[in-house]
């Protein structure tokens, strides 16, 4: 391969492994030329620092890409008028409009809530005896309820909102027509929800953000169905995916589930441990274009050009973490970037934390002797979609 024919990207890679091509390219060739499914070529970024700078600094715009084929490992181009393709200010103004939503003061609040929901799901699990499934009646309905009683969607509706999203967030899994198709009816789903808000107001997110919208005229009515459209599929697919991982993760290592057991109080450094070690994303997501010529990993990035972050690769980067390969449950060391960095990190980064903490705690107190109800080799892995994750994991327990 010559230095100037892009890799082909995603690189290979199963279950939550790595391949050990992103450490030769962290040492050797940090910045290189990729091609993803769509769109034009372009740089990957895979240092930690790198990494930093591209989410960070306002010289790598995201609201550039509109207009050009960026990368990307979907068919279609981010929306224009979604939150993610802005840059600051338009991006801030809609940030603000949900960010009182998730401080850390209001998720603390919703704290004895999700402690409600995860121990009233484990007391389905427990009277169902082992074995149980832990995606289908744990991971996602944690997360979908916390998101539909804060939002205001109703938790009856899950199986098709939850069918939607996975065509959302689909790279291959789905034809090009049943992603509109799913687009097309989550988006009718939406309108009714929002037509119902104007009539009867309720005390959720999404009356806040339509009365945002016809009495302070702070978003247009494209931009209100994006911005709930986002709340609803990110709200829960990142964490239902990260918190099966978790488990499948300590489950192979059962050492670090012995020492959570041991020592509760652990859970805050293992959370972010795991969030930093797990690869959740099958490649990266959103292209930036330099708004100037950049110098970034030993090249100049033009102006006009596009990058991208591959935000697995900056959370194993040696440079940064020692031992960066292995799980430390107990690392103190910069922090990770799995809720991504700059002005469009995670925004329900805080409501994210709580839930992984309170439903690891829940299922390592309640269900003793935790453990794969096979071997491990029999779990079922999503393909198709832009997030890593077991679509089925099989669990037992020391029933008493």
């Amino acid at each position: 391969m010559t230095s100037t024919q892009p890799r082909i990207y995603p690189f290979e890679s199963g279950k939550l492994d790595l391949t050990p091509l992103y450490a030769e390219l962290r040492r050797m060739q940090p910045l290189c030329r990729v091609q993803l499914p769509y769109g034009e070529p372009g740089w990957l970024a895979t240092r930690y620092e790198d990494v930093k700078i591209v989410l960070g600094d306002p010289r790598f715009s995201l609201a550039a890409a509109i207009g050009r084929d960026a990368p990307r490992s979907r068919p279609f181009q981010a929306d224009p008028g979604s939150i993610s393709s802005f840059d600051p200010p338009e991006h801030s103004r809609l940030r603000r409009l949900v960010a009182q939503a998730f401080t850390a003061r209001r998720i603390e609040l919703l704290r004895p809530r999700v402690e409600q929901i995860a121990g009233e799901l484990v007391d389905a699990i427990l009277a169902e005896g082992a074995p149980t499934e832990l995606v289908a009646n744990f991971a996602l309905p944690l997360p979908i309820a916390v998101i539909c009683e804060l939002l205001g969607v109703p938790f009856a509706d899950r199986a098709d909102f939850r069918h939607w999203s996975e065509a959302f967030l689909s790279t291959s899994k789905y034809t090009i027509e049943e992603m509109l198709d799913c687009r097309e009816r989550l988006w009718a789903y939406l309108a009714n929800l929002v037509a119902e808000r104007r009539i009867t107001p309720q005390d959720d997110l999404l009356t806040a953000l339509v009365s945002a919208r016809d009495r302070d005229d702070r978003l247009s009515e494209n931009e209100l169905f994006l911005l709930t459209e986002a709340i609803l599929v990110a709200g829960h697919e990142t964490t239902a995916s990260q918190l099966a991982n978790f488990v499948y993760v300590l489950l192979n290592n059962p050492q670090h589930l012995a020492a959570l057991r041991a020592d509760p109080d652990l859970m805050p450094h293992a959370v972010e441990e795991l969030t930093r070690f797990v690869p959740l994303s099958g490649g990266a997501m959103l292209a930036r274009y330099a708004l100037e010529d950049v110098a970034l990993g030993g090249v100049t990035v033009r102006a006009g050009e596009p990058v991208v972050v591959d935000i697995s690769s900056a959370n194993r980067d040696e440079s940064v973490y020692t031992d960066a390969a292995k799980l430390d449950l107990r690392r103190r060391e910069a922090p990770h970037l799995g809720f991504g960095h700059g002005p469009h990190h995670c925004l329900g980064a805080p409501l994210a934390r709580m839930e992984l903490r309170v439903a690891l705690r829940s299922l390592i107190e309640r269900l003793p002797g935790l453990r794969f109800a096979g071997n491990g080799d029999d779990v079922v892995w999503k393909s198709g979609v832009s997030t890593r994750g077991p679509e089925q994991l099989t669990i037992g327990w020391d029933e008493r």
